[in-house]
């Protein structure tokens, strides 16, 4: 049995025990009551800076954010009252007018059309659109990094690429800085990104609500286009899920799963070199043999491959024995292959010259 401390609140009248040690969010959360977030990111990012999941704790004078906030025993809480309702429309009002969502065809034109979770949050809480003027905006587009662009623009501040580089990632390479009195995220898709420790990863567009940070290749689709289908990255043996974005039949993204071995996070081969090859017109589509009369390398059956491999297997075997063969696997075979080719080399090659190319 756990000896974690254990603490009564009540939230919106429900009346649940929680671990001590349990944000408000994460407790009305247990009680299957929603609080909408949008600067919150579980294990990346609890600054509390956009305000949105405020709620009313008796007691209390001003209003708490939910995701930084820790219960205490007896602490009652409100998460939907008419004063929280108004106050995180305001919020949203204020984010959204800096946002600059009432430029012309601004959301059209955004690659995160759909999938945006601001607009999600502002439906959500009942705004349509901004009350104040949109501030000017002409900052230029970084966009040198061969995946990843970053439009300063749509940027609201949340930190949450930051949490996810830093955090996430634990590469430490996004930062904020200043402008003036506003927070501003120094995101290092600009010309100099190659002398970065930037590795292209792509947990910060990820981790982006808005179409601050994304990849490259989402402008050439929209969320209502696709399917998705889960399946594990082919790119190395350690495993990590994802979603295969498919348009039509062609593949045109992935998009990270909260897998065991990944947790949400993906490398920059799993996101963006792992299905490229899939529509490759170099892709080879059956076994080629070479023709010993033209030297040329000509189509054949797979059984005909096999038996041409398995024949001059066996007769290096006779001539100079086992140990004239090796077996080598590629690194993104599964265990279960591997254990294979191995017992294959040891049973049947009869050779212990076993070997793969997984060096990092």
């Amino acid at each position: 049995m756990s000896n974690q401390e254990m603490v009564n609140v009540t939230i919106d009248g429900i009346q649940l025990q929680v671990a001590a040690d349990a944000t408000i969010l994460s407790a009305a959360q247990q009680a299957g009551i929603r609080i909408p977030t949008l600067c919150f990111l579980k294990d990346i990012n609890k600054i509390g800076s956009c305000r949105v999941c405020s709620v009313e704790v008796e007691g209390e004078d001003g209003l708490v954010a939910a995701c930084n906030n820790l219960v205490r025993g007896g602490m009652v809480v409100t998460t939907n009252s008419q004063r929280v309702q108004e106050f995180r429309r305001t919020v949203l009002d204020l984010i959204i007018s800096q946002h600059g969502l009432n430029s012309t065809n601004f959301c059209f034109s955004c690659p995160k059309n759909g999938a945006c979770e601001l607009q999600a949050v502002c439906r959500e809480c009942g705004v349509e659109s901004p009350s104040f003027p949109a501030p000017v905006k002409n900052k230029p587009l970084f966009d040198s990094n061969p995946f990843l662009q970053f439009n300063p623009n749509l940027c609201i501040a949340c930190q949450r690429c930051v949490g996810a580089c830093n955090n996430q990632a634990c590469n430490h390479t996004l930062q904020t800085g200043k402008r003036g009195v506003r927070t501003a995220i120094l995101a290092p898709f600009g010309e100099d990104w190659k002398s970065t420790d930037c590795e292209s990863c792509g947990c910060c567009a990820a981790a982006c609500p808005t179409g601050a940070i994304t990849l490259k290749r989402r402008n050439d689709y929209r969320e209502w286009e696709v399917k998705k289908t889960l399946t594990t990255c082919p790119h190395c043996a350690v495993g990590c899920q994802y979603y295969l974005v498919t348009k039509g039949d062609k593949i045109v993204d992935v998009e990270e799963f909260d897998g065991s071995s990944n947790k949400r996070r993906l490398c920059v081969k799993g996101r963006s070199a792992s299905f490229d090859f899939v529509q490759s017109e170099d892709r080879l589509t059956s076994p080629l043999i070479k023709n010993p009369e033209t030297g040329e390398f000509e189509k054949a059956t797979w059984d005909e491959a096999l038996d041409l491999v398995a024949t001059k297997f066996g007769q290096i075997k006779q001539q100079h024995g086992g140990d004239a063969l090796a077996a080598f696997a590629c690194s993104r075979s599964t265990n279960e292959d591997i254990y294979m080719l191995q017992k294959m080399a040891r049973t049947v090659f009869e050779t212990n010259n076993v070997d793969n190319c997984a060096r990092v």
